[in-house]
């Protein structure tokens, strides 16, 4: 295997009201994937990608703009040999390579400008 990416895989975006953005994108017509409205974390179907959401910290003004614009998340072919060429080019990112319970095995990164990626390959 190579550390090779071969495609995006999907947009993580933060909320702070999980049911209330579960509500806005069953509503557009995304399909659940994983999680829902009680969920910290909730993945909806987008064609050959996804579309998560990840909780944030309530907020007191749930209209107010969340400061984290979200995850992008990229598809590789070896997920431990992408994280070892990047700890070998010295990059650091958040964790080691790990199995989620929502089907993938995966790790995180930031870019220089705080952007967060991830890496990930379905199990």
């Amino acid at each position: 295997m190579t550390a090779a990416v071969t495609g995006i895989s999907a947009i993580t975006l933060a909320t702070h009201d999980m049911a209330r953005a579960v509500t806005f994108y069953e509503t557009l017509g995304f399909a659940l994937k994983y999680g829902g409205a009680d969920s910290a974390f909730t993945s909806f179907y987008a064609g050959s990608g996804f579309l998560n959401l990840i909780a944030t910290d309530p907020d007191p003004d749930p209209d107010r703009p969340i400061q984290w614009w979200g995850r992008a998340i990229f598809y590789v072919e070896d997920v431990d040999a992408f994280h070892a060429k990047a700890v070998a080019a010295g990059l650091t990112p958040e964790f080691d390579p790990q199995d989620a319970p929502w089907g993938e095995r995966y790790f995180h990164i930031a870019d220089p400008d705080g952007h967060d990626l991830s890496f990930a390959k379905p199990l």
